[in-house]
């Protein structure tokens, strides 16, 4: 079971004598960790003298066990949790799949691990009687789903889905550091329900972002010296490319939509407003896709895509090399391909 899936509704799972909780995402076990004890203990676990806390690498499995059957004082259950787990899971596995056969009745034993091996008897004991929590790193619309939740949840805000897809883009997958830009959007939101793309643009990523703003108003503007020396700029600060190359998908990528719907027989200032373009940027916007012409705005895309496919490997050419000749394609200043 995914984490996002088990917080939903903690109460609704019954908490086993065994719980695994895996995976690499530092927030979503935080989340987790505590659902089971405010679940089993009826309170927090900083405050609960109940939970005990052992160190993986250097502990044995005798003091876990003495801990798991040892009756608390201040409540009829107690937690023991093993925290980096993985080398005690892999020094005492007979000793666990022993005590799953017999596990304390009024303890539960958490095992807080990156990885875990679903192919062994253990596994199989505790996919039997016990419960594995998955929490691996969010991606594609599980992540913007998350982070439409927490926003709704959390912090009483609808978070567009644009907004959210632009947060992932300029902060990356990590949940603590997405939460901690949520919170700072959701004050600058202030009275209104909504958290926009454009409060996103404004207000996360710092300097970076807003020369990635730079950057892709000059490609629009037609100013290529102008793109070029912001992604210098990026480039030399440690920016990788992929990222940046995300930065120009979430623009570019609404002004394809627009030329197809244009097709149509869309006005286009309609189209662009029904892509998502922000409503400052549509005039501008309008007549750079007129600069440059319908065949090469029905590439848009297709360029994009390959920029895409030649960073993950399909070029040889520098990634600084690619980056420059999408600027200029996207500019118009290059010879129009068939």
């Amino acid at each position: 079971m995914h984490a996002t899936d088990y917080l939903k509704n903690p109460d609704k799972h019954v908490v086993p004598p065994i719980v695994v909780v895996q995976g690499g995402e530092w927030q979503l076990k935080q989340s987790v960790l505590k659902a089971i004890v405010a679940q089993v203990l009826g309170g927090d676990e900083e405050d609960d003298l109940s939970v005990t806390r052992f160190a993986g690498k250097e502990t044995e499995l005798r003091s876990v066990r003495d801990e798991l059957l040892t009756v608390s004082m201040f409540a009829d259950q107690r937690i023991v949790i093993v925290d980096d787990a993985d080398d005690f899971i892999s020094n005492h596995r007979d000793g666990l799949e022993s005590y799953a056969d017999q596990p304390a009745r009024s303890s539960t034993l958490i095992l807080n691990c990156k990885s875990w091996r679903k192919n062994t008897r253990l596994a199989k004991k505790v996919t039997a009687s016990g419960l594995e929590i998955d929490c691996s790193e969010l991606a594609g619309g599980r992540l913007t789903k998350w982070l439409t939740d927490q926003a709704r949840d959390q912090h009483g805000k609808q978070l567009q889905r644009d907004a959210a897809g632009l947060m992932v883009e300029l902060v990356g997958t990590g949940l603590a550091l997405l939460d901690q830009e949520l919170a700072k959007l959701a004050a600058y939101a202030g009275d209104r329900e909504q958290i926009t793309a454009e409060d996103v643009q404004g207000l996360v990523g710092g300097w970076k972002a807003e020369t990635t703003w730079a950057m892709t108003n000059a490609v629009r503007d037609g100013n290529v010296a102008v793109a070029l020396q912001c992604l210098d700029q990026l480039l030399n600060a440690g920016e990788a490319a992929p990222k940046l190359l995300g930065g120009i998908n979430f623009v570019f990528r609404k002004l394809a939509q627009a030329t197809e719907r244009s097709r149509t027989g869309v006005p286009l200032n309609v189209a662009l407003k029904e892509s998502g373009v922000f409503p400052r940027d549509i005039d501008a916007t309008d007549r750079y896709l007129r600069r440059i012409g319908r065949p090469r705005a029905e590439q848009i895309l297709a360029r994009l895509l390959r920029a895409d496919a030649d960073l993950k490997g399909a070029s040889r050419d520098p990634d600084r090399l690619q980056m420059e000749r999408l600027l200029l394609d996207l500019a118009g200043t290059t010879p129009l391909t068939t």
